[in-house]
């Protein structure tokens, strides 16, 4: 009896810490029909750097990113769901989110791309942010369209500096709030890792 309360504990906690790192739509149905109106279905599949390539793939993500994984978001065996989007036998797009430490918790980046990896739209299903109002703003987000990892290839995300496109945009909070920064980097650490996970291109 005593292994077995173990046992569901330890389900339980399992459970728990997939929920805490995973990174989830709440309602994939109706957030996708919202994001590709004329799609006719979507796939669910889940990926890992520790399945896919372990250590090595690890220091490929951090060299692409220009900065190190820390804290429970970014372990190596992070699950990471990616939803494939469909229109017909069509593959038309992808959605897919991870999370990002902020100033003040957690903030949940979802990008939802073309089938090559394009940005179509910038997405915050949680923004913990006292500017989280600017942030969500479409005039913050429709800037993010038509940009791909190869523009953020040339933006540090330490320094906030930087060559092309991605200069451009522009921190909206007038206190120069520095969730502006987690946010550019949960977007470049997304569209690194769906480099890896998309059909359209490798590391």
């Amino acid at each position: 009896m005593k292994q077995i309360i173990l046992l569901i504990l330890a389900l339980l906690a399992a459970s728990f810490l997939y929920g805490a790192v995973g990174c989830d739509l709440n309602d994939p149905a109706k957030d996708i029909k919202r994001f590709f109106p004329d799609h006719t279905g979507y796939k669910t599949y889940y990926r890992s750097i520790q399945r896919d390539g372990g250590k090595a793939l690890l220091t490929k993500v951090e060299t692409r990113l220009g900065d190190k994984f820390t804290g429970l978001f970014e372990t190596i065996d992070v699950p990471y769901t990616i939803y494939e989007v469909f229109k017909g036998d069509k593959l038309i797009g992808y959605v897919h989110g991870v999370n990002q430490k902020g100033r003040y918790g957690g903030i949940q980046v979802f990008l939802v791309l073309s089938e090559r990896g394009i940005i179509t739209q910038l997405y915050f299903q949680r923004l913990s942010s006292r500017n989280g109002n600017l942030f969500k703003a479409r005039t913050f987000t429709s800037q993010f369209a038509g940009l791909s990892v190869k523009d953020f290839d040339t933006f540090d995300i330490v320094n906030m500096k930087g060559t092309g496109k991605v200069t451009t945009i522009k921190n909206p909070a007038p206190d120069n709030d520095p969730d502006f920064a987690a946010i550019m980097r949960g977007i470049k650490k997304n569209l690194v890792l769906m480099e890896h996970f998309g059909r359209w291109g490798s590391l």
